[in-house]
């Protein structure tokens, strides 16, 4: 048998293997601490869940248009406007089957075969991967902890060739919980639009930042760079709704057009009940989202805090998002348990075999050195968990 060859490019995803590796351990008994998952550990709030439920009551069980109901998509035009400072019109939003399911629209719409893809690292595990599905090939600018993970205007100009079509920024960022500031995407967008390259804009994580910190949207900085950004959010991460599969994207009409012709061919509209719930979500009270980036907030802190106080471990304080991206490297040479520890997948692995606690090595992400922490989970597991990395690290677990 011969696969087609855009599936043997590509690489499984890191984030997903874990989970299933984590499931396996739990089925055989064993007390497995997790971080690996990008998932609030909060449930869906009840208002949510009750207007999924009346919508089944209501017989909304059918078919819905391709880019999802016309409620749906005004009410997302409404958001944008109200919080981005954003004008759209229906017909520019697609809603599809979760976040990811936009951005791969997004790619199939806009990457040719040999069409670039400037990827900034550390980078959330499925964008290179989605690159290289659509033909394209990904171009990774590393950025580190001097720069707190993010790339600067001149390194995204430098990585620009005749080839060069999209930009993707994420912010509040997976893995690093890096946010840029407006200052920040505003010169990024001045280099965009003098080389009339596209922005993807993965705003997941908009409403988890801290500190007072302000989220700006990159379509919101002018007329000119709103025409080449193509802004990807959803339901998922600040609704406690990973399960329901809903995300979006506002782009200009062309564009827009173009990605609900791809998901008409691909999966027709998302779930008509999704799509009530999430019009709930988007509409209806807000108070549970800021109970639960309250909650974010104090565990950020606690395991920033805990991980600096581990030997051989650094950490920089992340400012959105739900993930710690601590730096292992100093670790590196030491023989730990029986084992010499030269990369962090050698020491992730060795975390989950001895400890039974499960992090995402860095090298997924394209930064070796780190480990990704989601601490979308309760404080004790969390105390628990690094507990555990920390005797690992002196020698007191063999």
């Amino acid at each position: 048998m011969k696969l087609a060859e855009r599936v043997q490019h590509i690489s499984p995803s890191q984030t997903q293997e874990l989970i299933g590796k984590a499931k396996e351990m739990k089925k055989a008994g064993i007390e497995v601490i997790e971080f690996q998952a990008g998932e609030p550990d909060f449930n869906t709030p009840e208002n949510i869940k009750e207007a999924g439920i009346a919508a089944i009551n209501e017989n909304f069980t059918r078919y819905t248009a391709a880019p999802g109901t016309i409620e749906l998509r005004e009410a997302i035009c409404e958001k944008l406007k109200k919080e981005n400072n954003l004008d759209y019109s229906p017909e520019q939003i697609v809603v599809s089957n979760g976040g990811k399911h936009s951005l791969y629209n997004v790619f199939m719409v806009l990457v040719d075969p040999g069409d670039e893809v400037i990827v900034p690292a550390p980078y959330w595990v499925s964008y290179p991967e989605m690159v290289k599905l659509a033909g394209g090939k990904p171009v990774v600018v590393q950025a580190d902890s001097s720069t707190d993970f993010k790339i600067t205007p001149e390194q995204f100009e430098e990585a620009i060739t005749d080839k060069t079509k999209i930009l993707i920024l994420n912010s509040p960022s997976n893995p690093t919980g890096a946010v840029y500031t407006k200052d920040e995407l505003q010169a990024i967008a001045e280099v965009a639009v003098k080389h009339n390259i596209y922005v993807i804009s993965d705003e997941i994580y908009e409403k988890l930042v801290y500190d007072e910190l302000e989220f700006v949207s990159t379509a919101s900085l002018g007329e000119d760079i709103k025409k080449l950004t193509i802004t990807i959010n959803g339901v998922s991460k600040a609704y406690a709704m990973t399960g329901w599969r809903i995300g979006y994207a506002a782009a200009e009409k062309e564009i827009a057009k173009a990605m609900a012709k791809v998901q008409g061919q691909a999966t027709s509209g998302p779930s008509s009940i999704s799509q009530k719930a999430s019009l709930e979500a988007i509409s209806g009270n807000q108070e549970e989202v800021e109970k639960m980036r309250k909650e974010f907030d104090k565990r950020r802190k606690f395991i920033v805090e805990k991980l600096n106080s581990i030997p051989g471990v650094s950490c920089s304080m992340p400012k959105g998002a739900f993930y710690a991206f601590p730096d292992i490297s100093q670790l590196f040479g030491k023989t730990i348990a029986g084992v010499e520890v030269n990369d962090s997948k050698t020491f992730a692995d060795l975390l989950l075999e001895k400890c039974h606690v499960v992090a995402v090595h860095g090298s997924a992400f394209g930064s070796e050195g780190n480990l990704r922490f989601s601490y979308a989970t309760s404080m004790e597991n969390i105390e628990e968990g690094l507990n555990r990395m920390e005797k690992l690290i002196k020698g007191e677990i063999k």
